[in-house]
């Protein structure tokens, strides 16, 4: 599983909210707790794509 460049994740901010982003490293997505979406990460890249993020549910 390729890693996450840890810089990278300190400045990648929710493209609907604006807001910050939780790593969850055993699902490999940028949860952003705001907008209940999480941003899958594939072959180490953050896809930061509203339309393939996976709603979370409540």
């Amino acid at each position: 599983m390729p890693s996450v460049d840890k810089k990278l994740l300190e400045i990648l901010v929710c493209p609907v909210t604006k807001g910050v982003l939780h790593y969850d490293e055993a699902k490999q997505e940028l949860v952003s707790q705001k907008a209940r979406l999480a941003y899958p990460i594939r072959d180490g890249i953050p896809i930061m794509l509203s339309e393939e993020a996976r709603k979370l549910d409540d």
